[in-house]
């Protein structure tokens, strides 16, 4: 018997574990809940809800494959070792498959599972290009977006990104039954605005390829507008892989990787940014433990205002573009991209609050908050990361405001109270917490530490 392991890759087709391990014999899987490793690691109550509804459509594909999914609870990784012996021995399990994750805490896992004489073996299914594998000539990680992009690009082109399919009926002649009644044990917020399962995010792919990509450049960064793909929630927990994406995009636009100022382009160019956080994060484990990129943003002074970053986080700065995003972020688990540059600039370099506050929130209540995208935006955003935006950028929320939602539809719908404002008065900011041109000058002299020589 064969065990499956699955983490953030609840699919059945492109699964490099499962497929592998199909052909190997028959097969059991495994899920294991950990409502205190979730808890360490600021997992939302919508993404509990999300694993939950993932695992229920996981169980039903997996029953009719003819194989069972069991899931266990355990308080934390520490305690999954010594369960997996136990499973090894009540099922006479040969040989446990998963695929591989970039994050610190993963790895030291599954090292204290091969440590403890568990035979696991790792695939690679998370990246399109395993994560630590696009090198420079000298054999380091890129510092540069563009760079690696280029080395991406380059080595995708010669890659064959065509899916693994499902496995075969590992049990034909049997039924296998699965529970309905899936649950797991965490503070649940519902997700139902994503449905759940692969078939519901590749709908969501090609329904995307059909109507909204070739708008996508322009739309992505108009807040009132449904422009983007959606899919962010599924690719952060594997119920559908990067390189599905790419190759239904490609099947779409054949010529889409070297029109690189298309569209399409830009989209593909997200997953290129997701793959770069994720091989970054190899290369630099301290990241997962709230390090900064750039040494010298150790020697930012922060003011941390309680109250400050209160009324950040409710939706009350005065700003009604920030506002608006925090209260969309409240509301619904999700925010805007664009949005989420604006408010990380507003927290970080407005309100001079360390960017790991802001990085926490958004994980406690994000569905697709994801550690290495997280950390990588915020960063980014805070001036302290890989290839950041330099530190004496500064988001003026007021043009932001004017330039991406200009009539303000996108703030009257979660800033009630600015219904009655025109949309020239919307955009200026009311009883705020900040004034911009005393904030930014704030800003500059306490990034001043990032000046080099």
């Amino acid at each position: 018997m064969h065990l499956v392991w699955f983490r953030n890759d609840l699919r059945t087709s492109d699964n490099s574990a499962l497929y592998y391990a199909c052909l190997k014999g028959p097969v059991t899987g495994i899920y294991f809940v950990t409502p205190g490793q979730w808890k360490n690691h600021q997992l939302a109550p919508i993404q509990a809800d999300f694993i939950e509804q993932n695992l229920k459509v996981l169980a039903e594909e997996l029953a009719a494959l003819g194989i069972p999914l069991l899931i266990e609870e355990v308080a934390d990784f520490s305690h999954i070792p010594a369960r997996l012996k136990q499973i090894q021995k009540d099922h006479h399990i040969n040989t446990i498959h998963a695929n591989d994750e970039p994050e610190i805490n993963e790895k030291e896992r599954d090292q204290a599972v091969k440590k403890a004489g568990l035979p696991l073996v790792l695939y690679q299914c998370d990246c399109i290009l395993q994560a630590g594998s696009v090198l420079t000539k000298q054999g380091g990680m890129y510092k540069v977006f563009t760079a690696f992009r280029n080395a991406w690009m380059k080595e995708v082109k010669q890659t064959d990104l065509t899916p693994l399919p499902k496995p075969a009926d590992q049990m034909p002649s049997l039924n296998v039954s699965w529970s309905k009644n899936i649950s797991v044990n965490y503070d649940k917020k519902s997700s139902q605005a994503w449905p759940a399962g692969e078939t519901a995010a590749l709908r969501r792919l090609r329904h995307f390829l059909l109507q909204d990509i070739e708008d996508y450049h322009h739309n992505r960064d108009i807040p009132s507008l449904d422009g983007t793909s959606g899919l962010s929630a599924y690719l952060k927990f594997g119920v559908i892989s990067a390189k599905r994406c790419v190759y239904e995009v490609l099947a779409a636009f054949p010529d889409a990787l070297d029109a690189q100022d298309s569209s399409v382009f830009s989209w593909i160019n997200e997953i290129v940014w997701r793959e770069f956080y994720r091989h970054l994060m190899i290369f630099n484990p301290q990241l997962c433990k709230g390090k900064n990129f750039n040494k010298l943003a150790d020697n930012i002074t922060w003011s941390n205002n309680p109250d400050d970053f209160k009324a950040w986080c409710e939706g009350r700065t005065g700003y009604g573009l920030v506002d608006a995003a925090m209260r969309q972020l409240n509301q619904t688990g999700w925010m805007h991209n664009r949005l989420r540059m604006v408010t990380a600039s507003f927290l970080t370099k407005h309100l001079l609050i360390d960017w790991r506050w802001g990085e926490a929130y958004f994980r406690e209540h994000l569905i697709d908050g994801d550690l290495a995208s997280n950390n990588g935006g915020w960063q980014w955003a805070a001036s302290t990361g890989c290839d950041a935006q330099p530190y004496f950028r500064i988001f003026n929320p007021i043009i932001q405001s004017q330039k991406f939602d200009p009539k303000g539809l996108f703030i009257r719908k979660y800033v009630k109270e600015l219904n009655g404002f025109d949309n020239k008065k919307i955009h200026f900011p009311v009883n705020a917490i900040v004034e911009h041109k005393q904030a930014r000058l704030n800003a500059l002299d306490r990034y001043s530490v990032l000046k080099k020589g």
